[in-house]
């Protein structure tokens, strides 16, 4: 059973966090799901590890503000800094202790890089692992939706005019009778050769729960992050990245320009899928995810401890980020979004 959290971050959102697994599990997985999805992105990966790792390993799933059952935010702060920002604050209010292993598809993979750039020293004392799904760290640089270059940069300046006008409606959500006209719209955009008609319904359902300032508010940052320089500092690490060969969002040179950054990185290409690579290759995915967290355990005990220590966080601060990481503005901060 999962245990239910609420997290109060300063500007008074209350983020929706699940606990699964004992509090002095040897690491704890923490799962980020995409933009406009939430924590149930990620039931078969908690199954799996369950199933693999009992009480060896506590997971984390939480809704990212605006999404699921966390609550709406000014319009502000619909921005991937702040959600850089969000991580640091749940890990310190439900992972107290012990190494962490971070999972991010799409967006909250775009998460975990700014939580790196901006919070350098608290994420050497926490990380000892990484897991990039469906990602990017180069923001819509390699974007053209499966499409001719000219196509897709109308589809973009259209997609973008709209985010701007849908970041201004607040808390309402998306109507769900429009949802369900939409749904083919929505297949096509984030699933590849197969779709299992149980995740179409979860995806709609999950895009129903967003508010519509996350659905635009959030779009102009992510597609103006660039993180590659970040990732670059993190090599130590063990990691692991996965894209689909149809994926129209964030394709194959999104994935290999992270492998690239991190030269340890596991780079797996799932042939025929898309965006929604924990629903359609959950096999690959988990395989990913269980072979990063074993890579940790395998560790010394005392080697693992060391990555809560600060002494070590502040050494690892200065290699993995460089002095003046934590005072950097971010680029896109306050941007709106995608």
């Amino acid at each position: 059973m999962s245990e239910i959290h609420e997290v109060r971050l300063p500007d008074d959102v209350r983020l929706h966090v699940e606990v699964t697994g004992p509090a002095d599990a040897e690491v704890t997985a923490v799962l980020l799901h995409g933009w406009t999805l939430d924590g149930r992105a990620w039931h078969r990966q908690l199954a799996r590890l369950r199933e693999h790792f009992g009480g060896a390993v506590r997971v984390v799933t939480y809704d990212a503000r605006g999404h699921g059952r966390s609550s709406c935010m000014a319009l502000p702060t619909a921005t991937l800094a702040q959600l850089g920002d969000d991580l640091a604050a749940v890990l310190d209010a439900v992972v107290t202790d012990g190494p962490v292993v971070l999972v991010g598809h799409s967006m909250g993979g775009m998460t975990i890089m700014e939580y790196a750039h901006r919070h350098p020293e608290h994420f050497a004392t926490r990380t000892a692992g990484l897991v990039f799904v469906s990602t990017t760290a180069e923001g819509h640089t390699h974007t053209v939706y499966g499409l001719s270059p000219r196509i897709a940069r109308l589809i973009r300046l259209a997609e973008t005019t709209g985010a701007g006008v849908l970041a201004r409606c607040g808390a309402w959500r998306p109507p769900r009778p429009l949802l369900r006209a939409l749904r083919p719209s929505i297949r096509w955009m984030l699933f590849g050769d197969r779709c299992d008609p149980t995740d179409i319904r979860l995806v709609t359902s999950a895009v129903a729960r967003a508010s519509l300032r996350s659905i635009g508010g959030f779009r102009a940052s992510i597609g103006a992050q660039h993180r590659l320089e970040t990732l670059a500092r993190l090599a130590h690490l063990p990691a692991a990245a996965l894209v689909g060969d149809r994926d129209r969002l964030t394709p194959p040179p999104c994935a290999e320009s992270i492998a690239a950054a991190l030269p340890a990185t596991e780079l797996t290409v799932c042939p025929g899928a898309g965006h929604m690579l924990m629903m359609e290759r959950p096999d690959e995915v988990n395989e990913a995810v269980t072979g990063v967290l074993r890579r940790v355990l395998d560790r010394p005990a005392a080697e693992r401890a060391a990555s809560g220590s600060p002494a070590v966080a502040a050494a690892a601060a200065m290699t993995a980020a460089g002095p003046e990481a934590a005072s950097t503005p971010d680029a896109s901060a306050g941007a709106g979004g995608e």
